[in-house]
């Protein structure tokens, strides 16, 4: 059985590189941080891996808003990425990397799509609840069992060009995790839904499910003990978070 490899893209302002990289390992890949000036340099460098990364932080200080520097330099990577996507690769954009796949297109899919500013205009920096769309497909959401993860955003609010388009993305399963008030129902309220994402969007997914981005973090619970009631809870093996790593993981092995 081979051992998948993962890229994990950084920039200046990344800051939670070195978390992916720990996950990617512990869930069984092999991952490296390569810095987006170098694959710029070798698209085709691409090409050895199976699953590509870009990580939380604040890429490029995100001066012209979140996520968006980066993803005009993705840009140049446009052959690279489509052909990554097409011979089955993986994507994952976490936080800013969420942001930075919608701004450069690669998320939704066909409709478009934006990352705004909190409801509450404040960054937020809270554990909430989250579950799994009924009908959302994708190796990094590989069951239905409900998560806990951290979030820490400004800009997090996930909204489509229009209704109609987020109702589209809502039946075919794009809107694939959803922020859940403490009965496990989808949410719109503060402060469980800590953005104000109409249909309490936390995740999304383009039409092939191989493209994943969220707002929550999962790097960030890995271990058990990094749950900050952890000493109140019922032991498990892992932190939730893992879940989505080694899905992707035994999805191309």
């Amino acid at each position: 059985m081979s051992t998948p490899r993962a890229i994990v893209l950084r920039a200046p302002g990344t800051n939670c590189d070195e978390e992916t990289v720990a996950a990617w390992e512990r869930a069984g890949a092999e991952a490296e941080t390569v810095h987006v000036d170098r694959l710029l340099e070798r698209p085709k460098s691409l090409d050895a891996f199976g699953i590509l990364t870009l990580p939380g932080g604040f890429s490029y200080g995100d001066d012209l808003g979140a996520g968006r520097i980066l993803a005009t330099r993705l840009g140049a990577l446009d052959e690279a990425l489509r052909r990554f996507h097409d011979r089955g690769g993986l994507i994952l954009g976490i936080c800013n990397g969420f942001q930075v796949l919608v701004k450069a297109g690669l998320l939704p899919g066909p409709s478009r799509a934006t990352i705004t500013q909190n409801d509450s205009g404040r960054f937020e920096c809270r554990w909430v609840r989250l579950v799994r769309s009924p009908g959302a497909r994708s190796p990094f959401l590989p069951d239905d069992a409900p998560m806990e993860l951290p979030v820490a955003h400004g800009e997090g609010k996930f909204v489509a060009e229009s209704a109609d388009a987020l109702e589209a993305l809502d039946r075919s399963g794009q809107l694939a995790l959803r922020y859940a008030d403490e009965h496990g129902l989808p949410t719109e309220s503060y402060p469980a839904n800590p953005n104000g994402a109409p249909r309490g969007v936390a995740g999304v997914v383009d039409p092939t499910g191989r493209i994943f981005g969220l707002m929550p973090h999962p790097e960030r619970f890995i271990e058990f003990i990094q749950h900050p009631r952890w000493t109140r809870l019922h032991p498990r093996p892992e932190g939730d978070g893992l879940r989505i790593f080694r899905g992707a993981v035994d999805a191309i092995r």
